[in-house]
Formats: C-alpha cells, sequence, structure tokens
C-alpha cells in the first residue's frame, strides 16, 4: 500500500530525476546564509556552533522553576525557556476566584516583579538566553524580566531572549486570549517598538505554528497558517509606523517536529524560501536578516504517548533529528513523561541528553542542508512550499488572518484534520506503538510528578504582604496612566513599565488595559 505524507501527498516508492524536471538550484536553494535562505539561515549552520539547547520548564512556584533551572544549567542547557501556569498566561492573580485550582499546575505563577526575581535568583540574566511561553499578556513579563536584570546589574541591551507574544494563534488553536484582536495587535505592535529602542537583541515575536500542530494541522496548514499570521503583524507594524527593516530583524518562528521525519525537514525549508520571498517581495525589505526565518522547535508533545512512555524517547529523538537536519535555531526536546504528568527531573535530563548525543556525537554538525539537492527531500519542499501558497492566497482573499479567525476558517481546517487523523487510529490504518499495535499487558507503573495543592495559599499570602507593604498612592496613578495611554494612541508599554516598578501585579494591570479594551468574546469579533 502506498503512503501519503501527513499533508495528504503521495510519498512515491522511489524519487529520481523525474520528479525535479524544473529545479533550479540557483534560484530555489543558493547557499546556506544567503537568499533564500532555503540552505538555512547561516553560511555554515552548525559548523561553529550548535542550536541553542532549550529545556521548556515551570512549575508550583517560581522558587520551585528556580531550583529546575539551576540543574538545568548545570546538566549543560544553553538557554531558558518558561513556562507559565493556566492564570499567568490568562493575565490573573493567582488569587483570583478564577484561577483557583490552577495555580502552578502547568508553569510557574508569577504575580509580581518579586516573583520574577525569585524565577532568576542566582541566574545571571545578561549571560543566559530566556524564551518565554507568555501571548496575551507577553508584554507584562517581559517589563518584569527586563526590571530583574536591570536590579542584577544587567544593562536592557545585554537582555537576550524571545517572547511568545504571538496572540492571533491563541483565537485559532489555545485560548489564552485577553482582549480582542485589534488592540491585542497594537499592543504587539507596541512591544516592537519599545523593543527596538529599550531592548535591541531581543527576539519580540515567535509567531507560533507548534500549538496549531498540537491541535490537529498538517505540516502544510502549519506553515500557511504560521506565515499567513505573521503577515498580519507585519502590517501592523508597519500600520504603526515602523519600517519594515526597523522590527523585521527580531521576528522568529515557533515550530513543531514530527516524527515524519522527510516530510518535516522539507517544511522547514519550504518555510523559509517562502518567508523569504514574502518579506523582499511582498514588503520591500532590504536587510537580509528582515528576510530570515528564524525558528525554535519543540518536538511533538501530541505524539507522546501514556502507554509504554519510555517509547517515547525513540520518538522524540526522531523528532529531534528531524528538526536538526531542517536547520532549527534552537531546540527543545519533551520529556518522555509529558504524557503522564510534568516532567520528572531525571526525564529533562534524558531530554536534553538527546540533543547533546546528537551535537556531539553523531556528524550532522559538520556540514550545512545535508539533504540539499535530495530528490525526495527537493520534491517534498516544493510540494509544500506550492501547497502552502495556495492556503495563503485563500486566507489573503477573505482579508487577512484576522478576517479568516473571524470566519473560523483555520479553526474548522485544523479541526478536520484532526478528526481524520483521529478516525485513522481508531481503525488502526495509522499505526501507534503501544496504542493500536505493539501493546504490553502489565505495564511498569509510573509515579508522576504532582503539584502541591498548597502551593496557590502560599502564592494568595505573598500577594496579600505585597499589597499591603507597597505605595498604594503610587500604584493609583500608575495605574491610571496606564488607562489613559491605552484609551489613545501612545506606547503603553512605558506606563506598564512604570506600573509594575511601582509593585502593581500582573493581574492589576491585565485588568487596567480589560476596563479600557474590553475581552474577546468567541463569536463577537471586534473589528
Amino acid at each position: 500500500m502506498e503512503r501519503t505524507s501527513e499533508s495528504g501527498f503521495p510519498v512515491d516508492p522511489v524519487y529520481d530525476e523525474s520528479k525535479l524536471t524544473d529545479f533550479r538550484p540557483e534560484e530555489k536553494l543558493g547557499r546556506p546564509g544567503e537568499y533564500p535562505f532555503t540552505r538555512g539561515v547561516y553560511a555554515r549552520m552548525y559548523v561553529d556552533r550548535p542550536w541553542t539547547m532549550r529545556q521548556y520548564a515551570g512549575f508550583a512556584t517560581a522558587a520551585e522553576s528556580n531550583r529546575r533551572y539551576h540543574e538545568l544549567i548545570e546538566a549543560g542547557t544553553t538557554g531558558l525557556s518558561v513556562a507559565f501556569d493556566l492564570p499567568t498566561q490568562m493575565g490573573y492573580d493567582s488569587d483570583a476566584p478564577v484561577a483557583h485550582g490552577e495555580v502552578g499546575k502547568v508553569g510557574a505563577a508569577i504575580d509580581s516583579v518579586g516573583d520574577m526575581r525569585t524565577l532568576f535568583d542566582g541566574i545571571p540574566l545578561d549571560q543566559v538566553s530566556t524564551s518565554m511561553t507568555i501571548n496575551a499578556p507577553a508584554a507584562v513579563l517581559l517589563l518584569m524580566y527586563q526590571a530583574v536584570g536591570e536590579e542584577q546589574g544587567a544593562r536592557a541591551a545585554q537582555l537576550t531572549g524571545t517572547i511568545q507574544n504571538d496572540v492571533l494563534k491563541e483565537y485559532i488553536a489555545r485560548g489564552t486570549y485577553i482582549y480582542p484582536p485589534r488592540p491585542s495587535l497594537r499592543l504587539v505592535a507596541d512591544t516592537f517598538a519599545y523593543c527596538r529602542h529599550e531592548l535591541p537583541r531581543w527576539n519580540t515575536i515567535s509567531i507560533s505554528g507548534y500549538h496549531m500542530a498540537e491541535a490537529g494541522a498538517t505540516p502544510v496548514q502549519e506553515i500557511a497558517f504560521t506565515l499567513a499570521n505573521a503577515r498580519e503583524y507585519v502590517r501592523a507594524a508597519l500600520g504603526s509606523g515602523l519600517a519594515i527593516d526597523e522590527f523585521a530583524p527580531r521576528l522568529s518562528f515557533f515550530f513543531v517536529a514530527r516524527t515524519t521525519l522527510l516530510e518535516e525537514v522539507a517544511k522547514f525549508r519550504a518555510a523559509r524560501r517562502l518567508w523569504a520571498r514574502i518579506m523582499r517581495h511582498e514588503f520591500g525589505a532590504q536587510d537580509p536578516r528582515s528576510q530570515m526565518l528564524r525558528f525554535h522547535t519543540q518536538t511533538a508533545g501530541v505524539q507522546l504517548t501514556a502507554q509504554q512512555p519510555e517509547v517515547n524517547l525513540i520518538r522524540v529523538s526522531l523528532q529531534a533529528l528531524a528538526a536538526v537536519l531542517g536547520g532549527t535555531q534552537s531546540l527543545h526536546t519533551n520529556s518522555f513523561d509529558e504524557a503522564l504528568a510534568l516532567p520528572s527531573a531525571k526525564a529533562a535530563r534524558l531530554a536534553l541528553r538527546t540533543q547533546q548525543v546528537i551535537a556531539c556525537e553523531s556528524d550532522l554538525t559538520a556540514t550545512a542542508d545535508p539533504f540539499a539537492g535530495s530528490y525526495a527531500i527537493e520534491s517534498m519542499t516544493d510540494e509544500i512550499e506550492a501547497a502552502a501558497t495556495a492556503l495563503m492566497d485563500r486566507i489573503e482573499e477573505m482579508g487577512g488572518a484576522a478576517a479568516a479567525i473571524e470566519r473560523g476558517f483555520q479553526k474548522a481546517e485544523i479541526e478536520a484534520t484532526a478528526y481524520q487523523v483521529a478516525r485513522e487510529i481508531d481503525a488502526g490504518e495509522r499505526v501507534i506503538v503501544g496504542v493500536n499495535r505493539f501493546t504490553a499487558d502489565g505495564e511498569e507503573p509510573y509515579q508522576p510528578l504532582r503539584v502541591d495543592p498548597a502551593i496557590e495559599a502560599a502564592q494568595a499570602g505573598r500577594l496579600a504582604r505585597l499589597r499591603r507593604a507597597r505605595g498604594q498612592a503610587a500604584v493609583g496613578r500608575a495605574i491610571s496612566a496606564l488607562k489613559t495611554t491605552a484609551e489613545g494612541t501612545g506606547n503603553v508599554l512605558y506606563p506598564l513599565r512604570d506600573a509594575l516598578r511601582a509593585d502593581a501585579t500582573l493581574g492589576e494591570v491585565c485588568d487596567a488595559l480589560r476596563d479600557v479594551w474590553g475581552e474577546y468574546q468567541p463569536g463577537k469579533f471586534d473589528h
């Protein structure tokens, strides 16, 4: 039986020159580090320095997460990646009624600059690169991070890292939005402008296909919807008065790496080529850095299984290989036990060791884009590029990504493919080792990492002490100034920074913006 790719293309048993009748290497590939960047964004790729090895971590309290970060740094992690709990992601303090039962569950609870200070205690922020998976309140967490870095003695210009800050995909796939799309896009553009002047080495957004892929998007849908969202952010920034080459070099992306290695390598190469052409020909970007699609990759959590969890070590290894062969700039490898609970320390260490074995014991860091010229890879790259372009054209015909979100287009497309995959698994047409084939009876019990429910009360106590000790009048003035700016057209990050440094909490500043901008209600898209 012939195989089809995740995107629905037939995978030929044999690829030869007949598949590349229109193959023009000089035009379609170029050299690594040169337009259209198909072969990678740097001339020598990993020859001089491997990708940044990040481990996504954060749970319970800031202090607990801090201990895990020190363990990861000692194990050889070269970049931190912070997970925040659900209330933080939604802009609520830990003592808000809506936060009950969720504090510290899926990440660290961060309510104030003080919590951020604890989170990075003993970690010199001028020497590490930090990625923060935060979207609707991304500006708030970034400003807290800046405050802590400066308290440590670092200059803002020394701080490096990334905030996800990609709210459009929240309306499509995740749901941790706060404000309607229009003010959300304004907040993104304000962050671009703020970082250009204050944090020039910071990546202002990580435009994410990962979460859409986890929700069921195919590789073609993943890059098409991600790049369509990126277009929307670029237009928002241009509309705010920024010039393309003032902000585009700091744009970054975030993709998944699945076990279908060949298609994933082709996907990454096609995405780079597509973005380079969009930036050069559509937006007129002249700076080569504006045309580069730099991206972080995370292995596919959705492909991990609770059954026979040790098998996930093999899955993650394949996924990591796909990311490296596809030319990622940084990589997080999932722990084998993540389908069951928060990763244990041992599992997190094994996930990091997977990357280190690839970097140090294989020959994949010896040459750039080793699959270049492969009949199979080049053919798949062309197919994915053409299909993604057609899907992006459909979104443009609807008026762009935000207008398509209003119509529910992306969400419906992803749900349709997710349903199809579920049917194939149930029917046994799609093999999942340990789930619908090669199952085992009497699996060994696994003891998952648990979050102490007392954390919520402790976090609420810290908030109460903070509110008693701070200058309430100063906080009130700062919140008032934030609202005034939000009602006008000024950059909200400056009064937001002042409010946080006066010890306003995350929930208080997000509520202030809710008062002005409102909250997004699905089905009530705000133009």
